[in-house]
């Protein structure tokens, strides 16, 4: 087992505030696991999606029906709830800031009245900063996988922040934060527990990618599709208020990176697994393959092993990889 990295680690788990802006004005390798044996809770939306393993341990992922179209995406916001989880939903647990930051000004991307938006036409925050003091660590010690980083994401770019007046996001989102180091230390279950009911999701971190980035629920502070609204960088992550640089959904720099059967990008504060998943052409799951917390129960790789697990999976669709906890939250 590999020793991790020396960094300096918060004592406490990682507790972080949600992004906001002003209006105008490469993991290591760990030790195999066993697969969660706890009963599966999960409701899924349709029972016609399967995942298969063949005699050399190839996985095989068919899905239900087709990708989904990148240039009518359905804007999330109608599908926050503050009640309950279900299939396609986020379930949170505040009603958000009407007040709060984000982008004052809804992008050309955007089509309100259809109530969709077109990602191959968003706008990103210009600049491709590399960070070579970034740090992330991944080890099993028993029953727990212990994760520590800086919050600096290893192996990719961010863009320049505070947004430039001179870079066309300013037009639509003017986030004036600027990324800084933040200590990331949390030691989740091995073998996650599903919980009786899904529980909701908190604004800040719910979960922490393999290149040492935190994942932030997928709304704005006033509970607003964070992805379809908000301009962040070319690697879809940007700094809230105290300078910590995060992700709403499986950034395109991981996801585009990520083209096997299975790959385990991170892990949700629950412990279970997010898991960049696609079928033989090369597509993602959309909602239709999910179950009410974005996820399912299927033959995954993880720690080197094919293993039959629930986990979260990413897609193109609102919530984009996780819509309510399915297991115990522990960080």
């Amino acid at each position: 087992m590999r020793s991790p990295v020396p960094l300096v680690l918060a004592v406490a788990a990682f507790a972080l505030t949600a992004c906001g802006s002003t209006p105008d004005a490469s993991s290591t390798t760990v030790a195999s696991t066993t697969a969660d044996t706890s009963p599966d809770t999960s409701t899924l939306a349709t029972d016609s999606s399967s995942t298969t393993t063949a005699a050399d341990g190839t996985i095989v992922n068919t899905w239900v029906g087709p990708a989904a179209d990148l240039t009518t995406l359905p804007i999330g916001t109608p599908h926050v709830s503050t009640t309950g989880a279900a299939v396609g939903n986020l379930y949170v647990c505040d009603s958000g800031n009407p007040n709060g930051g984000g982008a004052f000004k809804a992008g050309p991307w955007l089509d309100e009245v259809a109530g969709t938006w077109d990602l191959t036409q968003k706008v990103s925050v210009q600049g491709a900063l590399d960070w070579p003091m970034a740090q992330y660590s991944e080890t099993v010690e028993g029953d727990l996988r212990v994760i520590a980083s800086n919050g600096l994401p290893v192996g990719n770019v961010t863009g320049t922040f505070p947004v430039a007046a001179d870079d066309p996001a300013f037009n639509y989102d003017r986030n004036p934060n600027t990324i800084g180091e933040s200590a990331l230390s949390v030691s989740l279950p091995v073998t996650p527990t599903a919980g009786a009911t899904p529980t909701c999701l908190s604004k800040g971190a719910i979960g922490v990618l393999r290149n040492g980035v935190a994942l932030f629920a997928p709304v704005d502070e006033r509970n607003r599709d964070a992805v379809a609204y908000e301009t962040q960088d070319q690697c879809d992550g940007h700094p809230q208020q105290t300078g910590v640089y995060h992700y709403h959904d499986i950034p395109s720099c991981v996801r585009d990176a990520s083209t096997g059967a299975s790959t385990v990008v991170g892990f949700a504060y629950d412990g279970y697994p997010i898991v960049a998943e696609r079928s033989a052409n090369g597509d993602l799951p959309t909602n239709a393959d999910l179950d009410e917390c974005h996820g399912r129960t299927s033959p995954i790789l993880l720690d080197g092993e094919v293993v039959t697990t629930y986990h979260y999976s990413a897609t193109y669709e609102f919530p984009y990889f996780i819509g309510c906890f399915h297991g115990t939250k522990v960080a």
